[in-house]
């Protein structure tokens, strides 16, 4: 099942806002300490959430570069996606045999505003144009999930794969057990269409 959908931005209060104003409400989530990020976050339903994902003006410059490209945007954009999982080294072992490798995982952790611990383990996502329609495979372990606290009033419309070589994706996706479509399209992307009392936004 979709986990949540990640909207990175070079300017995480400027998308905030943009977003307020399209209809979307959004909850402050909380930082991503070390890696220079915070995040706001939009319930979708069905257990899945919106992350839109930032640089934190409130934390130096960290060592490496902020994860999913933000560094190198200048626009926002939906960047990738999470596949909730409940055990995620037995989904990349069951993958790796299907001939596709997603990676190890790794953990990591954020504190929520009120000061709760969440921790999680991931693969790493490839943001690369060609790859990052793949999703990546996150467990939550015992950890309280996002989108319990994420704000409400938005429910997940419609989401679409696209990339110009459907079947490499299709491949990919079976061996991580999924069975999400592929549309043909001349490059790949994401697109949601995020349903709010105001009316539909749409992501890319």
């Amino acid at each position: 099942m979709i986990d949540h959908l990640v909207y990175a931005t070079p300017d995480l209060a400027t998308s905030t806002a943009d977003l307020t104003t399209a209809g979307l409400t959004l909850s402050e989530g909380g930082s991503h300490v070390g890696l220079g990020t915070r995040n706001a976050l939009a319930d979708l339903g069905d257990g899945a959430y919106l992350e839109v994902v930032g640089p934190d003006p409130e934390q130096p410059a960290p060592e490496h570069p902020r994860p999913f490209g933000i560094d190198d945007l200048t626009a926002p954009k939906l960047l990738a996606w999470a596949v909730r999982v409940s055990d995620v080294d037995d989904v990349i072992r069951h993958a790796v045999e299907a001939g596709y490798d997603p990676g190890p995982a790794f953990p990591m952790s954020r504190r929520r505003t009120d000061g709760v611990l969440l921790e999680w383990r991931l693969t790493v996502p490839d943001i690369s144009d060609e790859w990052r329609v793949v999703p990546f495979l996150i467990d939550w372990g015992d950890t309280p999930h996002p989108s319990d606290t994420a704000a409400k009033g938005s429910r997940l419309a419609s989401f679409t794969v696209q990339h110009p070589r459907p079947g490499e994706i299709t491949t990919r996706l079976t061996a991580l057990g999924l069975r999400t479509p592929v549309e043909q399209a001349p490059r790949p992307g994401l697109v949601a269409v995020v349903r709010t009392p105001t009316g539909d936004v749409t992501l890319g």
